[in-house]
């Protein structure tokens, strides 16, 4: 993503959402996408018992199997295009294709369950790509503070965490312009830092 566009021109922008198994990242998706989300949403069977462990969040029934698709526009002028990868172990090898051409990551994270998104934060810190952490209040409260998430995390001072409620679409969208305005901070700090 460059500088901003001249008048009349739209850029766009690929997003990765991504997060441990029922952390809400289709949630996410479905609650921004200005489209109707493309969603691979698939029955859990007993053939996932032993290998999906869904005893975290009992009631979840469907689990994603390929990726999330979601488009919201951020103005006239921007338009992300977003992906959320399944967060299954299983289904992991299918995250570098997701993510080829994003410019940055949302990992999206329960507190009670923190352990789940350490390979998602592993994996976009070794492929160097932006990333924030967005904290779910699943039930619209926040238990723990960014500072202290962060600290949880051992992740660097200047990588955004922030909260979320993955249901609400303006709290969505703030997530994301965060992590836009995160990528062009990035991208103008090392476009003047020196060679």
């Amino acid at each position: 993503m460059s500088q901003r566009p001249a008048a009349g021109r739209v850029t766009s922008a690929k997003i990765v959402i991504a997060g441990g198994f029922g952390v809400g990242k289709t949630t996410l998706v479905g609650s921004v996408s200005e489209i109707t989300p493309l969603t691979t949403e698939a029955i859990m069977t007993s053939a996932g018992v032993g290998v999906d462990d869904n005893r975290q969040v009992p009631g979840k029934m469907t689990t994603t199997v390929a990726m999330d698709f979601g488009r919201i526009s951020i103005d006239r002028d921007l338009i992300l295009y977003l992906f959320g990868t399944p967060g299954q172990t299983r289904f992991w090898f299918m995250w570098d294709e997701l993510v080829r051409g994003a410019i940055g990551a949302v990992v999206m994270v329960d507190t009670r369950r923190l352990a789940d998104c350490f390979a998602a934060i592993d994996f976009f810190e070794h492929r160097r790509l932006p990333y924030l952490v967005a904290i779910n209040c699943f039930d619209g409260m926040q238990y723990h503070n960014p500072q202290d998430v962060r600290d949880a995390l051992a992740i660097s001072s200047d990588v955004p965490v922030v909260s979320c409620d993955a249901r609400n679409r303006e709290s969505t969208k703030n997530v994301l312009i965060s992590l836009v305005e995160y990528v062009l901070t990035m991208r103008r700090t090392r476009a003047v830092a020196p060679a």
